[in-house]
């Protein structure tokens, strides 16, 4: 129980700062090379740390005579939050975001849908703190004298350069997208994903706003703010509250919905057309 509890505590330290990362980076926080470093590399520690948990528990279940499936799930639920796992989830989506960037292939749109992209704001940042990190790395291999200790930094560092890479890979390949009936894909890389059906769209238009917050942000008033680079430019109000998921797993209802679009003039016609009646400007 002693190692479970350690599993679960260090989860709990790694989950805030993982959180803190990408929100700075989605919010235009120029972050130093090393900041990612650490951040990635507490991550990595606790995901170690939960790895060796996880096959004690594992093998305790197969000594009861559990299946393997069965006891690959218990010890799953017994030793990573639920957070965790999400966050997991994220990074492995983002990376293989990598791989559709590279040959260019955007995620989930079809013929005859409206690829609405959103890195505007972030993209000069994403590419200075790459460029930062590169030349950190390079200077702190002449740097560091000890070899064990340059090659433990060195890996942290090529992991925050792949890091800041997949979450923009992601974004990029993941855009907002209008169907042809006027439904609405919001997304923001893998860490958030609505969709608004047509009938829910009371009215949409182009509004730009500078809020502070979040990434993703739920007031009590059921308002949800999905902001890029400190600001969003599409308002879309609708006719039902919606529910909506946060990264990490909570749930609510938003009634209000406000998001980033390069071009928010071409998604808020998208829609209006799409929906085959009038939708207040």
């Amino acid at each position: 129980m002693s190692a479970i509890r350690a599993a679960r505590l260090a989860a709990a330290a790694a989950v805030p700062a993982e959180l803190v990362l990408v929100a700075c980076l989605a919010a235009g926080v120029r972050l130093p090379g090393w900041g990612i470093a650490a951040a990635e590399g507490l991550v990595l520690a606790v995901l170690l740390l939960e790895a060796w948990v996880l096959c004690r528990l594992y093998a305790a279940g197969r000594r009861r005579g559990a299946p393997r499936g069965e006891a690959l799930r218990e010890a799953g639920r017994a030793v990573v939050p639920v957070p965790v796992r999400r966050l997991v989830r994220h990074e492995l989506r983002a990376t293989a975001s990598l791989g559709r960037w590279v040959v260019r292939r955007k995620h989930g749109v079809r013929d005859g849908d409206l690829a609405a992209a959103y890195t505007g704001p972030q993209t000069a940042m994403m590419y200075g703190m790459l460029f930062v990190s590169v030349v950190e790395t390079v200077a702190l291999s002449f740097l560091i004298p000890w070899p064990a200790v340059h090659r433990v930094v060195l890996v942290l560092d090529v992991y925050g350069v792949l890091l800041v890479l997949a979450l923009h890979a992601a974004c990029v390949t993941r855009p907002h997208v209008v169907r042809p009936d006027g439904s609405l894909r919001i997304r923001y890389g893998a860490l958030f994903d609505l969709v608004v059906p047509p009938d829910a769209v009371a009215s949409v238009r182009v509004d730009r706003r500078y809020p502070e917050g979040r990434l993703v942000g739920l007031s009590e008033d059921g308002e949800l703010d999905l902001i890029v680079g400190s600001q969003t430019t599409v308002t879309l109000e609708l006719t039902r509250p919606l529910p909506v998921t946060r990264p990490l797993g909570a749930r609510g209802e938003a009634r209000v919905l406000r998001f980033h679009a390069d071009d928010p003039r071409a998604l808020v016609a998208a829609v209006r057309e799409g929906s085959g009646r009038a939708v207040t400007p």
